[in-house]
């Protein structure tokens, strides 16, 4: 399994509330749906060539 990296992440209150429903809301942790939501923008703007994620299993995105 690749290794991650840890660290620190700052965010508006009211954006880690959005995040932390939205996490719940799918089954995942917050860390994963932050996981989940990189990768899928990465993906779609095309700076992320190959791999996903763990925590993208559980739903795939429509515009996948």
């Amino acid at each position: 399994m690749a290794r991650k990296k840890a660290f620190a992440l700052r965010l508006d209150p009211e954006m880690m509330k959005a995040i932390e429903k939205w996490a719940a809301d799918e089954f995942r942790s917050t860390n994963g749906q932050i996981e989940w939501m990189l990768h899928r923008v990465l993906k779609q703007e095309g700076r992320l060539k190959s791999g996903r994620p763990r925590a993208s299993k559980k739903k795939k995105d429509a515009k996948d």
